[in-house]
């Protein structure tokens, strides 16, 4: 890939983050902007889900540090979540937090209510932990993580090309 297609490609992905800032209740969401485009050869489904669980190991370790709760995997909150990461990965929807509030709306009655929500998204990272370490430098991702939530759900899905597409939603009841 030539320096110029680089250029556009970051340029690109930049604006569409910009674009896509979303606020349920009092908590923040923001996308995660890659500083390059990571690619994950085969990302099978399985691979994926093992992913996922990492990512939340990582999360609640620095939840622990921060004497915070850990959060539980939520599976409701997990189907969404990889369904949100499907649709980037296709190009159905665009890379951001379009049809949030859907998503919210569908997990409220699985969880009893709730009495809020956030999300991050993010593209590109080829480990769970650098998909969090990248959240973590994050001041609006880094907010979502410590916030009081108490359940959470995590959905990563590769695209064609192998880019990995992230989504973990956060929500307390």
């Amino acid at each position: 890939m030539s320096r110029r297609s680089t250029l556009f490609n970051m340029k690109y992905i930049l604006s569409l983050a910009l674009l896509s800032c979303i606020v349920f209740e009092v908590s923040p969401v923001q996308s995660a902007v890659p500083s390059k485009v990571y690619h994950a050869s085969g990302a099978a489904p399985s691979v994926n889900v093992s992913m996922a669980d990492e990512i939340l190991k990582y999360i609640n370790e620095y939840r622990r540090k921060k004497k915070l709760p850990p959060m539980t995997m939520n599976t409701v909150m997990s189907a969404e979540a990889l369904k949100h990461s499907e649709n980037m990965a296709a190009r159905r929807t665009s890379f951001g937090h379009n049809g949030f509030q859907h998503r919210i709306k569908r997990i409220t009655p699985a969880l009893n209510g709730v009495s809020g929500a956030a999300e991050n998204v993010a593209m590109g990272s080829t480990t769970a932990k650098e998909v969090v370490s990248r959240w973590l430098k994050s001041p609006v991702h880094k907010q979502n993580i410590e916030g009081r939530y108490n359940h959470t759900g995590i959905g990563v899905a590769a695209d064609r090309k192998g880019v990995l597409y992230f989504t973990q939603i956060f929500a307390a009841n």
